[in-house]
């Protein structure tokens, strides 16, 4: 059973040194209803109140200031705790959460062997390409694709993430192939849902200058696999990530267009974890093998 006690008195430590619950809330990353949520929660347990508050300013109580004291003492202990075993064996739960495609192509192949290196790790693993958040949906790491949007977390690169534009051989015998990026606009274009929508404008080098093709088509999912596998299966045109791209090219499942017109993606493939958590022995050992086995990335060999 997850025990909350740990993160209610980090959450109100943050609303008291950050002064409200929206600063706290930006602080740590999580919404504002979280954070209330979680001082309200505190405080039925405890059975006092440890904040007078208005709607403009908020103070400690009596009670508020002795369990505050205790929750610096609980938690410089805890740091400390860790401090001490930092350089030891990585041990415990690793809740790790990662893009649906890329984990089942690139991550799951390489966690038999990461788990062979380290024994003494149990690894959780969620496939999801929707952003959680990691303390309100208790994660130690997150695989990210693409810009980073949230700077309170660290963050390191695994590799650089490219996109190409790929159909199937049936669908271009069926079709035919767009000549110039403009003529996507008369094909059947698979592409994202909500929150991805930003993914559906796809970038061209057009006459030496970046252009944004707005791409449409009668199939759109949250789900990178589905699109995948319905690229190749003929349903549409595609911009796919190379790490699935470059080897259904090579197998004969896709063909490479446009390639004359493709722009450079300036994004990554990035680990992201919470600034406390960097030194955790499980934490680092899952960061070091993956930024190591990612150096050369694995779909440009062969």
């Amino acid at each position: 059973m997850r025990d909350e006690r740990l993160l209610e008195m980090r959450v109100f430590k943050t609303v008291v040194e950050a002064g409200g619950f929206t600063a706290a809330a930006n602080l740590l990353n999580v919404s504002q209803p979280f954070v209330s949520q979680s001082v309200n929660s505190l405080e039925r347990r405890l059975g006092v109140k440890l904040l007078h508050r208005s709607t403009r300013t908020q103070r400690l109580t009596s009670e508020g200031e002795r369990f505050l004291q205790s929750c610096n003492d609980i938690l410089d202990s805890l740091e400390e705790a860790e401090a001490q075993v930092r350089s030891s064996e990585p041990t415990g739960n690793l809740r790790i959460s990662a893009p649906h495609a890329f984990g089942m192509d690139q991550l799951v192949p390489a966690i038999p062997r990461f788990l062979a290196a380290y024994p003494q790790l149990c690894v959780h693993f969620s496939l999801s390409d929707s952003n959680v958040n990691l303390i309100e949906d208790n994660f130690d790491i997150a695989v990210r694709m693409g810009r980073l949007q949230d700077s309170s977390l660290r963050s390191r690169k695994l590799c650089d993430l490219q996109r190409i534009v790929v159909a199937s051989p049936a669908y271009l015998e069926a079709h035919g192939q767009p000549v110039t990026p403009h003529g996507l606009v008369k094909h059947a274009c698979l592409t994202w849902e909500s929150p991805r929508e930003h993914l559906n404008q796809w970038p061209f080098m057009i006459n030496g200058r970046l252009e944004r093709v707005a791409v449409r088509g009668s199939f759109r999912s949250t789900d990178g696999t589905t699109l995948f596998q319905l690229c190749v299966a003929g349903v549409g045109i595609m911009r796919l990530a190379e790490h699935l791209a470059l080897p259904a090219i090579r197998r004969g499942d896709l063909v490479r267009i446009l390639s004359d017109y493709e722009a450079k993606d300036d994004t990554a493939i990035h680990v992201v974890y919470l600034p406390e958590r960097q030194l955790v022995p499980r934490i680092r050992a899952f960061i070091d093998y993956f930024v190591d086995a990612f150096r050369q990335p694995p779909w440009h060999q062969g």
